[in-house]
């Protein structure tokens, strides 16, 4: 239940901030003043997307997988626990790799993005646990 709060969590901050990569948000609102600076450089796509759309489609699927995993059948299939621990991981690593740009390249802090990195980063640690499940085939 804690991986499909934290996914709908980072579904909602990645959605925020593609909607504003894409035009539908006029200003970010940022505490911390960043977040316009980190979502206009050049690192703000990966692959020709805005990186928050990348975002957006990793949290809905971890969100469908741990709803999927919460279900009565499924509740025992250590593949879903797989799953979700191998997108958090990609994720982890990938939100490594933009916070050390924002640190060491665009010298800027987006609130959202370390947000982002954070819900990742609990999904990842919530999902160890389920790697230690017995198998279920089918």
């Amino acid at each position: 239940m804690v991986v499909a709060v934290l996914s709908l969590l980072g579904l909602l901050v990645s959605t925020y901030l593609t909607l504003y990569k894409l035009g539908y948000v006029g200003k970010l609102q940022c505490a911390i003043g960043g977040c316009e600076i980190v979502q206009a450089s050049k690192y703000a796509y990966f692959l020709g997307l805005p990186v928050a759309l990348w975002g957006v489609g990793a949290y809905a699927c971890l969100l469908v997988l741990s709803l999927a995993g919460l279900q009565p059948g499924r509740a025992a299939d250590r593949r879903i626990a797989v799953a979700i621990f191998v997108i958090s991981a990609i994720g982890v690593l990938f939100s490594a790799y933009l916070t050390s740009l924002e640190a060491w390249v665009i010298h800027a802090w987006c609130q959202w993005c370390m947000s982002s990195a954070a819900v990742i980063a609990l999904i990842f640690l919530f999902s160890i646990p389920g790697l230690f499940r017995e198998r279920v085939n089918g």
